[in-house]
């Protein structure tokens, strides 16, 4: 299992020093912003949403390694999901980093790439981080224009 972690926090630095999707995207057709004022993570995501599919995407904006690695591996996953896709791997993250430990690493398994956040539900903390850019999609998908930040998601 030691090995497993390591691996999964190697991914993540490489995301942080290395985001995807990073820049503005200029015919995003949806766009929200996040903030963890706990850590002083920010983020605008930018969505091109064409006949209930995900286009494009990518962010902006600044945090920690683990939100900019949160907000790069999600965009990998994003491009080419319709937005009923979208959501149920929100609702996964939320499960597998907030939902009942017993089946978390089920959950994960069916997240792919996106399984190397589950060592993070052992850090509370760190699961704003994590999840910030998962309520800014939220945000996004319904084009809602307030900002969204992670003490009012609880």
């Amino acid at each position: 299992m030691a090995e497993m972690d390591d691996l999964y926090q190697e991914v993540i630095l490489d995301h942080n020093r290395q985001p995807r999707n990073f820049g503005p995207l200029g015919d995003a057709n949806r766009s929200a912003e996040g903030h963890n004022p706990l850590c002083g993570d920010t983020i605008v995501l930018y969505l091109r949403v064409e006949d209930d599919v995900v286009t494009d995407v990518s962010f902006e904006g600044g945090g920690c390694a683990i939100a900019t690695a949160s907000a790069s591996l999600m965009t990998e996953v994003l491009r080419g999901k319709s937005v009923a896709q979208a959501r149920a791997l929100f609702e996964g993250m939320m499960d597998m980093l907030t939902g009942d430990p017993t089946h978390a690493a089920e959950v994960a398994e069916d997240l792919g790439k996106l399984a190397v956040f589950s060592g993070v539900r052992e850090y509370p903390m760190r699961v704003k981080c994590a999840t910030l850019v998962w309520h800014t999609l939220q945000a996004a998908l319904e084009d809602l224009r307030q900002p969204v930040s992670t003490e009012q998601q609880g």
